[in-house]
């Protein structure tokens, strides 16, 4: 298994399984006197921890994290950050009865036909508990972002059919769900309920708003930056879908609705009549704002019997015990905004090599 870094320049490799002694990453390419401390991580892992409400899964973990390496005297060196989190509330005996089925919507059957081997408790390398290791490397990459301004506010767009109609960015951190439309909130919480009745689970969608990235990072062919994003939110177990901008919908409306003018401000700054384009064109930002929504199946583990297959092909069927979420957008959250996060960060760092300028401005 190769493929467990992430990133260029500002990387991170996450490692561990969701019911070995902990998980972690070693995050790579910070630059040297970030203040770091353990609370500017910790803050983000207790977005993404579980047990904070009935739509949750009630494994009890504080995600507490410690910093084993890369920060001295409250300031990164600029040697690797090696990040870790014990795992203290394994339940491996809920696991069990799928030692030698294959979960339906999970990665059980393809991971066995890779290697030949499965850890099936929680489903190890490919279990949601590995995101708890990139929100904590991505709580570094937000730090660094911040210190040229750029900021994240990510939310719950929709879960299942009810989607928030109003934006009311201080609404997010008050309820469980993290949308910002009380209303909504009201409304997808009562059809969470349903779905729990009924032994099922719920998808939504997550929308991310990047502000003040600068102009210029990405790049015009492979390493385009809408590309990267795309990537980097794939990459999370339950995405099926990203869209940046008006994403689908400019399948449906014409190139004079679909093109950002330019016009300047007072100050003759350049800048965009519209973001229909999501603050990326031709792979590179723009300035504007970035927006990306990131569109998450509804959880694969529910109680509620489901067909399947043992691994010598004999037909039975399943209700996944254990404790699990009904829907995972709401954790998801901070996990979009880290991989955005470590995106943006491996970007900007790449894109201070592209003008010979800021090389002599370094080192004239």
């Amino acid at each position: 298994m190769n493929k467990s870094t992430f990133g260029n320049l500002f990387s991170v490799t996450t490692w561990g399984e969701s019911h070995g002694p902990a998980i972690g990453a070693v995050v790579d390419g910070c630059p040297a006197g970030l203040p770091l401390a353990p609370e500017d991580i910790q803050i983000y892992l207790d977005r993404r921890k579980p047990g904070q409400s009935r739509f949750t899964t009630a494994r009890k973990e504080d995600d507490a994290v410690e910093i084993l390496s890369g920060v001295f005297e409250g300031k990164t060196t600029g040697t690797p950050i090696s990040l870790m989190i014990r795992n203290k509330d394994q339940r491996s005996r809920d696991y069990g009865s799928i030692a030698y089925c294959y979960r339906p919507g999970h990665a059980d059957y393809t991971f066995d036909q890779k290697y030949g081997f499965r850890d099936y408790r929680g489903g190890g390398r490919s279990s949601a508990r590995e995101t708890a290791a990139r929100v904590a490397a991505g709580a570094i990459a937000a730090k660094l972002l911040k210190e040229i301004g750029v900021s994240f506010c990510t939310y719950t767009k929709s879960i299942g059919p009810v989607a928030a109609s109003v934006f009311d960015p201080d609404e997010i951190g008050r309820n469980p769900l993290c949308m910002p439309d009380h209303e909504a909130t009201e409304k997808a919480s009562a059809y969470l309920d349903e779905c729990i009745k009924k032994k099922d689970s719920a998808g939504g969608v997550i929308e991310c708003i990047i502000k003040n990235v600068p102009a210029g990072l990405g790049e015009p062919v492979f390493g385009k930056l809408d590309a990267s994003l795309a990537q980097a939110i794939m990459s999370i177990g339950a995405v099926k879908a990203v869209e940046i901008g008006d994403g689908i919908q400019v399948t449906a409306i014409c190139g004079s609705e679909d093109n950002d003018g330019f016009t300047v401000d007072d100050s003759r700054r350049i800048k965009k009549t519209a973001n229909h384009a999501g603050g990326i064109m031709g792979g590179i930002s723009d300035g504007s704002d970035i927006i990306l929504r990131a569109h998450l199946k509804p959880t694969p583990s529910i109680s509620r019997a489901q067909q399947t297959v043992t691994k010598d092909g004999t037909p039975t069927s399943i209700e996944i015990a254990g404790r699990h979420d009904p829907v995972v957008v709401p954790r998801a959250v901070v996990v979009v905004e880290a991989m955005a996060a470590l995106t943006v960060a491996d970007a900007l760092l790449a894109n201070m090599t592209a003008r010979v300028e800021n090389v002599r401005k370094v080192y004239r």
